[in-house]
């Protein structure tokens, strides 16, 4: 399971305390003391959060004198999206009949209500 990238990208977005830190990021880097604000949870939490967030790739942690500052890093999200791009077309295509099959339901209980 270790060498299975997706199933820890996915482990790590599982979280929404993680997601939010994602989204955060999204805006521009940020210190752990930044990212830290909005939530009331320690800094230690938040910063195991980041390290389970680094260790899937979503993100990158860099040290400038006494800061250290998160980047996010969208490599990994591609590549969740791509593989559930997969599925989307799938069940896209699914709807697709089955709206089809329904509108020919509907058809044939209107064409037999007139007669």
């Amino acid at each position: 399971m270790p060498g299975d990238r997706l199933s820890v990208i996915f482990a790590a977005l599982a979280d929404p305390t993680r997601r939010a830190i994602l989204a955060r990021l999204a805006e521009g880097d940020a210190t752990v003391t930044e990212l830290a604000e909005p939530f009331a949870i320690s800094l230690p939490a938040i910063s195991r959060h980041l390290k389970v967030l680094e260790q899937a790739g979503l993100i990158t942690r860099a040290r400038s004198a006494q800061w250290r500052s998160s980047s996010l890093n969208p490599e990994p999200l591609r590549e969740a999206t791509a593989w559930m791009e997969r599925y989307r077309q799938f069940w896209d295509t699914n709807f697709d009949r089955l709206d089809a099959h329904l509108k020919r339901m509907q058809q044939a209980q209107t064409e037999q209500s007139e007669q």
